[in-house]
């Protein structure tokens, strides 16, 4: 037999083993445009995150602490701060805007409903989380997410995003990114109990909270304070790298946009 054709024919018998894996019955029952019932989590609390965009200094702490806390791949982020060079619109002076950047577990996931096998699901507890014994790989719920929260991790071939470190909070600590953010820029609590910090400054700032992409009616639960309105829907801008060197004259890599 032909090599190609025997490695070709070899490839087709493996995929057909992994979707035999597959349980149907999971099939069936995950409608598409259906949001299958949550499971998992504490159904007592609803976890959320506000970000005080007036406490953020970009310095990429969150980024770095969240990529060693989980593992991340090298190259793909769970989270990571935007650097935006913006125009004032009346004097025309240059200020950078930084935007960081997660998934928003949102109250209405577009991710959930489109997997096939239900590995992505909604906790009780609100976060968006993905079982990677269950996922195929096959993208769906990555290209559903409107925010690019998710990826494909290339060690495991199956969906990865930020879980808001569930592990982390459920041992009775803080998410990695809050943890180490130095300005406070970050925070996080069940929005049900009226007396944490996130439900205390959502009462005081309500009016000036936003969430990014509120047209797409996925409901975030990650809130912006002090957030540039033209930064709410999705903004027209150009990636632009800048030679910014360390001390010894090697370039460190910094990739701003305006």
């Amino acid at each position: 037999m032909d090599p190609i054709r025997r490695s070709l024919l070899g490839q087709l018998a493996r995929l057909s083993a992994g979707a035999a894996l597959v349980p149907l019955s999971s099939v069936a029952n995950a409608g598409i445009n259906q949001q299958p019932p949550r499971r998992e989590g504490d159904p007592t609390k609803r976890y959320g995150m506000l970000i005080d965009l007036r406490q953020c200094i970009g310095c990429q702490a969150c980024t770095v602490s969240c990529h060693i806390e989980n593992a991340a791949p090298l190259g793909s982020f769970r989270t990571t701060v935007a650097q935006y060079e913006v125009e004032h619109q009346e004097t025309g002076e240059v200020a950078t805007f930084m935007l960081p950047r997660l998934c928003n577990h949102c109250e209405n996931p577009p991710c959930v409903p489109v997997c096939p096998v239900e590995a992505t699901f909604q906790r009780q507890d609100g976060i968006v989380v993905v079982d990677s014994d269950r996922c195929v790989g096959c993208a769906y719920c990555v290209n559903a997410c409107p925010y690019d929260a998710r990826f494909i991790n290339e060690r495991t071939q199956t969906a990865d995003k930020c879980t808001f470190c569930a592990h982390r909070l459920e041992a009775g600590l803080l998410p990695a990114c809050v943890e180490s953010c130095v300005g406070g820029a970050r925070i996080i609590g069940d929005m049900r109990d009226p007396e944490s910090q996130i439900s205390r400054m959502i009462a005081e700032h309500g009016d000036a909270l936003m969430v990014l992409q509120p047209e797409k009616n996925t409901m975030p639960q990650v809130f912006y304070l002090g957030m540039d309105e033209r930064f709410v829907t999705r903004p027209q801008a150009e990636p632009v790298a800048l030679d910014v060197l360390d001390p010894h004259g090697k370039e460190m890599g910094y990739e701003f946009h305006h």
